[in-house]
This record gives C-alpha cells, sequence and structure tokens, in this order.
C-alpha cells in the first residue's frame, strides 16, 4: 500500500520488451534506496511494481501484459519522468489517502488553467470509473493523491498547488496528456458490499 504522496521524480532509463511483456529500468534521482531490498514494493507513476534488480542508481521491475493494458506504460521511453513512493511501513505517516497502486484505467487531461497561484486540469477518466468519482473525494492520478474539486459526468476537476506542480510530474501536463488513474479503494469495496448477495451471481 502506497499514500500518493510522491517522494521524488525519477526517470526511465530503459524499457526491453520481453516475450508480450516489458523489463524497466528506473532511475531514482533523490529517492533514498538505503532500506529497499529486491522484492520491496515502489509505485512509478501509480503503478504498483516490484523491484528484482537494484542496480545501484535505481530499480529494475517487470510489468505484467495487465499492467501494459491498464497504465500508460507502453507509452513510456527512455526519458519519461515518472512519480516514485516506496511502500508504507507500520511507522510511515498517512498524509494523502490509501492507495493500492493498482490502476484502474487511463484517463486524459483535457484542459489546464490558471487559478491564482495555482493550476486547475480537467481530467476525462474511462465512463466505467466515473460512478467512483466524487465532490471532495480521493483519486490517484500517476499516484499523487488528490482531492476532486469538480464532477461533471465522466470528467473531474482538480486545483493544483505549486509544491504539487514542482515535486511531480504534473508540471508538464497539457491538454492530451494520458495519465494513470486509481479511484478510492473504499468506493470499490462499498459497491461491492451494496451488491449483497448478488455479488456472488456471474
Amino acid at each position: 500500500m502506497f499514500t500518493g504522496i510522491i517522494e521524488a521524480v525519477g526517470e526511465i532509463v530503459a524499457c526491453e520488451p520481453r516475450g508480450g511483456d516489458v523489463r524497466l529500468r528506473v532511475k531514482t534521482n533523490d529517492l533514498d534506496l538505503a532500506g529497499v531490498q529486491i522484492g520491496d514494493s515502489i509505485a512509478t507513476n501509480g503503478v504498483c511494481l516490484t523491484v528484482v534488480e537494484l542496480p545501484g542508481d535505481g530499480y529494475v521491475a517487470d510489468v505484467s501484459s495487465e499492467s501494459l493494458a491498464l497504465t500508460t506504460i507502453g507509452e513510456w521511453a527512455k526519458g519519461t519522468r515518472v512519480n516514485l513512493e516506496r511502500a508504507l511501513t507500520p511507522d510511515s505517516r498517512l498524509g494523502g489517502h490509501l492507495v493500492s497502486g493498482h490502476v484502474d484505467d487511463v484517463g486524459e487531461v483535457v484542459g489546464r488553467y490558471p487559478d491564482a497561484r495555482s493550476e486547475r486540469f480537467r481530467i476525462r477518466a474511462p465512463k466505467a470509473l466515473a460512478r467512483y468519482i466524487a465532490h471532495k473525494g480521493s483519486i490517484t492520478v500517476d499516484g499523487t493523491s488528490l482531492t476532486v474539486n469538480k464532477v461533471e459526468g465522466a470528467e473531474f476537476e482538480l486545483n493544483i498547488v505549486p509544491h504539487t506542480l514542482e515535486k511531480t510530474v504534473m508540471g508538464t501536463y497539457q491538454a492530451g496528456t494520458r495519465v494513470n488513474l486509481e479511484v478510492d479503494v473504499i468506493a470499490r469495496y462499498l459497491e461491492r458490499l451494496l451488491l449483497g448477495d448478488k455479488a456472488a451471481e456471474v
């Protein structure tokens, strides 16, 4: 699990196709890897990836075909900048909201405009995710825990403060940018619970 509070911005060093899936090498820059071991998880633009190698300046991870189908990883190339967060530990502070790192689907930035010192972003989610997105609810965009400021159908708005713009990849977003979305896990469980006995039906 993660909090959605980005610790550093890294960079894709290599993206190697391997028999239908992909092996990534990520340079972590300012992310402290001192306590990271093989098998640990690191959220990479919101995608929970398992560390399989630690070459010294970053980590290597394998990406399944499932992750490639539901995320923007297939669009990454050498030089792509990515948000990074290490997995929660028992003594971690929960500064954002509970984030699983299991991306639901890809959304698209459809607008960006200034709002005082902040920036407003309008993002279009896939229609199947719209019912999980609520005004003042939480959503994860490329691994960043954010509060929804407005919802209209499948589109929602975010108010992003200067610190977040500087410390994440959001500062580079423009209309047309595709982003990884993870809806609030509580909303998903609540929907399942409300189905009652029908949840077991095919």
